[in-house]
């Protein structure tokens, strides 16, 4: 069996250096390793060690990445030619500020649907952006780098997170007994529970509910056999447009296998039926009963 082709794919500041000696400029190649130089030690001072060889090496890994990065979002066409006359043109400072200011946004964005105090935290801001520079930007300048694929794998799942925390939010703000305020957030328990208990209609918007209110509405709920597409209507109609791709989303889903809402109209024993709902709602629920 012949052995797999590797395609090489060097950082894109390599594959411009490569092409600096058929390159007539005058003191091309001396501007860019000056400025390649600053860049590496401002890096060394503020993200590993500019004392020790180590965190030197590491340092000039991480320019390389970070030039790069910001090269592939800023070039039009994907040419080391290209990448070599902006790098004399306008400086691999500019590129790595580009560059950096992608993983700056992206360590803005939620991890995940769970948020809490310490998002907030300067001290975890920076921890975070410096953990994400490390992951996409710490590459050797002679190997192959994926840098570009795994910040655009971030950015997508970065991007569905904020979009289900935003929808969240925006149902704490317009939940029916008043905004909640809370800094933690389960944004996938407050969307639970909004689909949950708009299939009882009204328009009621419900994004914290208790023990007590809960059983109200599964006794209404077997009482009026409500039809839950149109509770579900109902709901969409109240949201912004914005937010209608993670509901109608979350909708499919509940209405495919949502077992609290599969075992309300039967005789499933209140009991189980919150402690299902505790699986959907998580923090979100209040399991006291007032």
């Amino acid at each position: 069996m012949l052995p797999a082709l590797v395609r090489e794919n060097l950082p894109r500041l390599t594959r411009a250096i490569k092409l600096l000696p058929g390159d007539t400029r005058p003191d091309a190649a001396v501007m860019l390793a000056d400025e390649l130089a600053g860049i590496t030690a401002m890096v060394a001072e503020k993200f590993t060690n500019h004392r020790t060889s180590e965190g030197i090496q590491k340092a000039v890994n991480l320019t390389v990445g970070g030039v790069s990065l910001g090269l592939e979002q800023l070039l039009a066409v994907d040419s080391d030619a290209a990448a070599l006359d902006f790098l004399v043109d306008n400086g691999a400072e500019a590129a790595f500020q580009a560059g950096f200011r992608q993983l700056k946004d992206l360590a803005a964005m939620p991890e995940d649907t769970l948020v809490g105090e310490y998002d907030q935290d300067p001290v975890y801001a920076q921890r975070r952006l410096r953990d994400i520079f490390f992951d996409i930007c710490l590459t050797d300048p002679n190997a192959n780098w994926d840098g570009p694929a795994r910040y655009q794998e971030q950015l997508k799942q970065r991007q569905e997170a904020q979009a289900v925390v935003r929808f969240a939010n925006w149902l704490r703000r317009h939940n029916s007994a008043g905004a909640i305020k809370d800094t933690d957030l389960n944004a996938e328990g407050v969307i639970a529970l909004a689909i949950i208990f708009a299939v009882e209609g009204g328009g009621r918007i419900v994004a914290r509910t208790g023990q007590k209110d809960f059983e109200r509405f599964v006794k209404a709920v077997r009482a009026n056999k409500p039809d839950f597409e149109a509770g579900w209507a109902e709901l969409a109609a109240a949201v912004p447009a914005q937010h209608h791709p993670v509901l109608l989303n979350r909708i499919d889903v509940y209405r495919k296998g949502c077992t609290v809402l599969q075992h309300i109209p039967g005789r499933t024993a209140m009991k189980t039926l919150f402690a299902e709902l505790e699986n959907y709602a998580g923090s979100e629920l209040d399991p006291d009963y007032d």
